[in-house]
């Protein structure tokens, strides 16, 4: 009985783990429960579907909140004909890479080195290298040196410090009234 209770609440701590816990906890615990994660991570997400150990990570990779990985497929409807029909597939993120949040990774796909999913993007095929992806289904917008300088040409210069950056920005978007 006790056994049992632990089993059902094991889930219940990974996930509070996940949600709650500082970066070295989140790392540890996905760890455990078989994601593979390379070094300098930062992981904001829960949902790593039934299957965690199909799932890579590479190095110095960034996983927005509210991403879900799904590392199967819809084969239901078949099941009464195919008692034992799978569809499983493995997700890789490659080193370097940013996954906007709420994006949505299926099976079978490999996000190439240094390239970003953008905010609620589907991911149903390989992103190639070097590229920036956005939509559903997920599509190649622009090379990462192209997003490279969209980013410099926005660049704001603020101060480290949350208040000076606070005044920065107020200024900067609103104008001397702030």
């Amino acid at each position: 009985m006790l056994e049992r209770f632990i089993y059902r609440l094991l889930p219940l701590i990974q996930k509070l783990k996940l949600r709650y816990g500082a970066q070295e906890t989140v790392i540890a615990t996905l760890r455990g429960m078989g994601v593979r994660i390379g070094e300098r991570c930062r992981i904001y997400t829960s949902d790593f579907g039934p299957e965690p150990w199909l799932i890579r990570i590479g190095d110095h990779v960034c996983i927005s909140n509210d991403v879900t990985f799904v590392n199967h497929g819809l084969n239901w409807p078949f099941q009464d004909k195919h008692d034992s029909l799978t569809g499983f597939g493995t997700i890789e993120i490659k080193d370097n890479c940013q996954i906007g949040v709420r994006a949505t990774i299926l099976p079978h796909v490999t996000i190439g080195p240094n390239s970003i999913v953008g905010a609620c993007a589907v991911v149903t095929k390989d992103v190639p290298p070097n590229t920036v992806v956005a939509g559903h289904p997920a599509k190649v917008i622009c090379t990462m040196d192209e997003y490279e300088q969209k980013c410099l040409d926005k660049h704001i210069d603020i101060p480290l410090d949350r208040d000076g950056a606070r005044k920065v920005l107020e200024k900067h978007f609103w104008g001397e009234d702030g």
